[in-house]
């Protein structure tokens, strides 16, 4: 009972720690997880790369599943990434994903609008896993979605509704600095101060104005973070979206190709990686 399926990386328009509303959208680096089920037993997880990561996350994902699916499989999974861990970069939403999907495919349950699961349920699945092992603090429905559909969406987190969906032709720039930051040590308190702010970037995403409002939520965010705006000032340059991915440190910045290389000439003076990318239309996918 062998499934293996893969989920794209995000980046943040909208960050829901302020408000509980948050928006995302896809981007084309990948995490794929291998599951491998059994008659019973634990689920034990591995980070390929990475022998001391905390695993509770896809061994929780692959257990709820099971519930849900099973006859009470245990096993093994894996995944494998492109996408930084602890980088603002929705690491943990992609990963989530791709081992859901690796255990329905494993169980041979198909997901889809005319499956056993619909894929906006098989995102929801991994948002549960996540607050069940306590890695995330707004239970990023809005990461999830976008990496399990692909797109851009505006979901409101507090009850993981999905309240637009839209399509996005992107070239995409993210840096990357050296530290990590966890979603879930952030600083609520200063990260709702910022609300009245985000609502209004909030109320652009669900118009359709993602890139002013990614722009307006990173800035803000910069703020109540303590990140340098120096990042989103420099790529303001050449393009109107640029943003804090999610509680940091990764910047993302979104527009044509040539525009972007400028950005990145600039982001290169600073420490860490910088790499240039697309978004994804499409979303997490079993392989």
């Amino acid at each position: 009972m062998d499934g293996r399926a893969s989920a794209p990386a995000a980046g943040t328009v909208i960050n829901a720690l302020a408000t509980g509303r948050g928006s995302a959208f896809a981007i084309d680096r990948e995490t794929t997880a291998t599951v491998e089920l059994s008659g019973g037993g634990d689920v034990t997880g591995t980070i390929a790369g990475a022998p001391d990561a905390d695993t509770r996350l896809i061994e929780r994902c692959v257990e709820l599943v099971v519930e849900q699916y099973g006859d009470g499989q245990g096993g093994w999974v894996e995944t494998e990434s492109e996408v930084p861990m602890a980088a603002g970069l929705k690491s943990s939403s992609a990963a989530a994903n791709a081992t859901v999907l690796a255990a329905c495919d494993a169980l041979g349950v198909t997901v889809g609008e005319d499956g056993a699961l619909a894929r906006a349920d098989a995102a929801r699945l991994g948002v549960r896993a996540a607050r069940d092992v306590g890695v995330t603090v707004t239970g990023a429905f809005d990461d999830a979605s976008a990496s399990m559909l692909g797109g851009v969406t505006v979901t409101d987190n507090t009850a993981d509704e999905l309240l637009a969906r839209g399509t996005v032709d992107w070239d995409v720039l993210v840096w990357t600095p050296d530290e990590r930051a966890f979603s879930a040590d952030a600083d609520v308190e200063r990260c709702e101060r910022v609300a009245p702010i985000v609502e209004v970037a909030t109320e652009q995403a669900l118009a359709g104005g993602y890139e002013r409002a990614m722009t307006v939520n990173g800035l803000a965010f910069c703020a109540a973070l303590d990140f340098p705006t120096a990042p989103a000032m420099v790529a303001l340059e050449h393009v109107a979206g640029v943003s804090l991915s999610g509680t940091g440190p990764s910047y993302v910045a979104v527009g044509e190709r040539d525009q972007l290389t400028k950005v990145q000439e600039a982001w290169n003076e600073y420490d860490g990686d910088t790499w240039l990318t697309t978004s994804r239309t499409d979303g997490a996918r079993t392989e």
